[in-house]
């Protein structure tokens, strides 16, 4: 499938099968997320075959089931060690989705393990990405209109239309969309609004958003 419509069908998704992840598939995980952390700076590594993390209580309660790889989204702290993650996260989220994987992004219902990643000084985790077979393709679930996330008008360009179509499909923490898009001139201003992981909701956005509108991220004001 091609990003768009990866964009379009990825869903999130909690249980999964137990097939393993291997060969030319994970070969294309893992080469996605090296060039990830090449542009990047990040420490973000995939675990695979580890079960513990999502065998937990807060784990259950979060309907997690069968879930025994992840992507631990690891970098320095910084101000804008959340923002980075998101894009960047979201990146490798969409190319799982082509490579027929599923996804979901997991803040706090997982536990970590002891020696499942490496943290180096000075660095945190940030969040993890359950990856597998799912069991099922995930639901889609209500989105607000363009008019409250963003000025979209009727003289907006086509490509701030395409680009605020496709943040409207990004992931965001319960599915709250807290993020305003402006079109200012020739650029555009993404904020994003009050609440938890909001800033790691505004990378997924701009990554959508660059990729809906054909844009590069020089188009941020």
């Amino acid at each position: 499938m091609n990003i768009s419509e990866a964009m379009k069908q990825r869903h999130s998704v909690r249980s999964y099968s137990p097939k393993t992840i291997e060969g030319d598939t994970l070969q294309a995980l893992e080469d996605v997320i090296s060039e990830c952390n090449k542009e990047s700076g990040l420490h973000i590594q995939l675990v695979t075959n580890e079960p513990k993390a999502f065998d937990s209580t807060m784990a259950h309660y979060g309907n997690f089931s069968g879930v025994t790889n992840y992507i631990a989204l690891i970098g320095k702290k910084s101000e804008k060690l959340e923002e980075l993650c998101g894009y960047y996260g979201e990146k490798i989220v969409l190319e799982a989705q082509r490579l027929g994987l599923n996804t979901c992004w997991v803040a706090l219902t997982y536990k970590k393990v002891p020696n499942a990643f490496t943290i180096a000084a000075g660095e945190k985790l940030a969040v993890v990405i359950a990856v597998g077979y799912g069991n099922t393709a995930g639901v889609a679930h209500k989105s607000k209109e363009t008019s409250e996330v963003s000025n979209l008008s009727s003289s907006s360009p086509d490509w701030f239309r395409a680009g605020v179509e496709a943040a409207l499909l990004a992931p965001t923490a319960m599915n709250q969309q807290k993020f305003r898009l402006e079109f200012v001139g020739d650029k555009v201003s993404a904020k994003a609004g009050l609440g938890f992981y909001t800033k790691m909701d505004l990378g997924i956005v701009k990554y959508h958003f660059e990729l809906g509108s054909g844009k590069d991220n020089s188009i941020w004001k």
